[in-house]
């Protein structure tokens, strides 16, 4: 089987035709430049300008005209219930990705959230599916978790300073290292 033709541009909404489907966990969906594979295993090349969050386009329209769908992978996740909006408070404070629907949470498994979780009294179960969590603030963008490796002292909008190992990947909170 041989490669498809590469990407021509995004595509905003469903055309009347599609042609199959390109299936992409959550990272997954965070791209700039890199060969993607159809679900019928067909391959293709992805170059876009500057890195694209795809969770805000339908699919791909490529050079031939071949339209493919953009689908959610499934994830392991972990439902989040109790008092969401203390629970999502503490979630969003650990820049932790969160789908937020009307009587749940859902995060990505992580075991140290999770403990977190269960001891502000979450009730928490495992579970398979598709995670589409919320933007940035504006509806863009993606949420960044922090990982703490090099050290330096530094007030980060949370309200308080801390001299620790501390770095953020991919964003910034404004504040000079």
């Amino acid at each position: 089987m041989t490669d498809l033709p590469p990407l021509r541009r995004l595509l905003k909404s469903r055309p009347e035709r599609c042609d199959g489907a390109v299936i992409l966990d959550y990272d997954a969906r965070l791209i700039r430049r890199k060969r993607l594979l159809t679900a019928q295993g067909r391959g293709f090349m992805v170059d876009l300008p500057e890195v694209t969050n795809l969770d805000a386009w339908w699919g791909f329209e490529l050079e031939d005209g071949t339209v493919l769908e953009i689908v959610p992978a499934d994830e392991a996740l972990v439902e989040v219930t109790g008092d969401l909006p203390r629970l999502a408070w503490h979630i969003g404070n650990r820049h932790t990705p969160c789908q937020i629907e009307s009587h749940r949470l859902l995060i990505r498994h992580d075991h140290g959230i999770e403990a977190m979780l269960a001891q502000l009294g979450a009730r928490l179960r495992p579970l398979t599916g598709p995670f589409t969590p919320e933007g940035g603030a504006y509806g863009l963008g993606r949420t960044m978790g922090h990982d703490h490796g090099a050290s330096h002292e530094h007030e980060h909008g949370h309200g308080h300073k801390h001299n620790h190992d501390h770095t953020h990947h991919d964003h910034s909170h404004g504040s000079a290292v």
